[in-house]
């Protein structure tokens, strides 16, 4: 693997997974050391004014705006306006770099809560509807977020202060440990599925260059027949507003969630009061 992070054409599978696509696939314990502060700081070298925050800055700049391939320690340099030695000096590469990146997006929303004065709702109903719109609104903001593997993240600062936060927000649930980390994961996955369909649909239009109109139109002809032929009554008798884009998926699937959720938590309840 060449230092910017890339494989050549002939990479090998192992390779493949140190490429800055998968967290925790660089030096485990550099990462550590980088996110929580424990590392040697450099002492010569560098050009001065550079600071491992500008460069994860400058990283997430580059993703947000081209995607996460062009994202290497070359690059950066040119952004920075330095050597790509330099960079060396404070990460060791691109999967490293990925580790910090991933912190940094991840205390975003975390900011954002300083900012305004508090942590998630006690009621546990409104702090999933905040854990969730937050989470949408930064997969949005940075969309190489589900471009990449986060089966093993790094923990650093940030994340675990996003699941305490989580935590604690839940604990009025009454649900036992494992349940309170399945109602994140529940959640989250909801948010990302939805997230990544617009993703991929957006990323279709960019392309082809056809818009979703053009591309729904040049199959009308064939779907019309279809519905006529009587081999799809479901499908036929569907109301004219069934795919509208009006309709919110996401309020609607969250709400359906919550609800569930509710329905769990009165059982806890009832079974505790029995139980007394």
């Amino acid at each position: 693997m060449a230092k910017d992070g890339s494989t050549g054409s002939t990479g090998s599978a192992a390779a493949a997974t140190t490429d800055g696509t998968t967290t925790g696939s660089g030096d485990i314990a550099r990462s550590l050391e980088l996110l929580w502060g424990t590392g040697d700081r450099p002492s010569r070298g560098p050009k001065p004014g550079l600071t491992l925050d500008r460069i994860v800055t400058a990283a997430i700049a580059v993703a947000d705006a081209e995607g996460l391939a062009a994202v290497s320690m070359r690059r950066l340099s040119t952004e920075l306006g330095t050597g790509t030695m330099s960079l060396y000096r404070y990460v060791p590469g691109k999967a490293e770099l990925l580790d910090l990146m991933l912190d940094r997006v991840l205390g975003e929303p975390l900011s954002a809560e300083r900012e305004g004065g508090g942590d998630l709702p006690d009621d546990w109903r409104v702090a999933i509807n905040a854990m969730a719109t937050t989470y949408l609104d930064n997969l949005r903001r940075h969309p190489w977020l589900l471009k990449i593997n986060q089966a093993r993240t790094v923990l650093g600062p940030s994340a675990l202060r996003g699941l305490e936060l989580s935590l604690a927000a839940l604990r009025s649930m009454g649900l036992r440990d494992p349940e309170l980390i399945g109602v994140i994961i529940t959640v989250n996955s909801f948010v990302e599925g939805l997230a990544r369909t617009q993703g991929d649909a957006e990323e279709a239009v960019a392309q082809t260059g056809l818009s979703d109109e053009e591309f729904w139109d040049s199959q009308r002809p064939y779907l019309e027949r279809a519905m006529l032929s009587g081999a799809y009554p479901m499908m036929a008798s569907m109301s004219e507003d069934t795919f509208s884009a009006d309709f919110d998926h996401f309020a609607f699937g969250l709400e359906r969630l919550i609800a569930g959720f509710e329905v769990l938590v009165a059982e806890r309840q009832k079974a505790g009061g029995s139980s007394g």
